[in-house]
């Protein structure tokens, strides 16, 4: 699966490269038809402490699936982010199993 990082703004380190594709990559344990991913990572300027944003959006035959969270810290945020997904592609895969 290939892992598409983007960042609006700023030039990620590839530490935080790294980390992202290992976590994202992980998903494909819970879904085996993930084609794609797409990853932005951007900075809120409303919010004063919790201004870091992690997009995921995961592209899956049948659906797109996506997931936006906030945190303190880019990781934190995707780490958030993925949890969410993991959810969101299970229930997907059960519904294709009761079709």
């Amino acid at each position: 699966m290939k892992v598409k990082i983007s960042s609006l703004h700023f030039k990620t380190d590839q530490r935080l490269d790294d980390f992202i594709e290992n976590k994202v990559g992980k998903l494909y344990n819970f879904h085996d038809q993930i084609t794609g991913s797409e990853v932005i990572l951007k900075l809120d300027k409303d919010s004063s402490r919790e201004n870091k944003v992690a997009e995921i959006k995961l592209d899956v035959p049948g659906a797109d699936i996506y997931a936006k969270k906030q945190s303190k810290s880019f990781e934190e945020a995707t780490d958030l982010a993925v949890d969410a997904l993991k959810k969101q592609l299970i229930k997907h895969k059960e519904r294709l199993k009761q079709k």
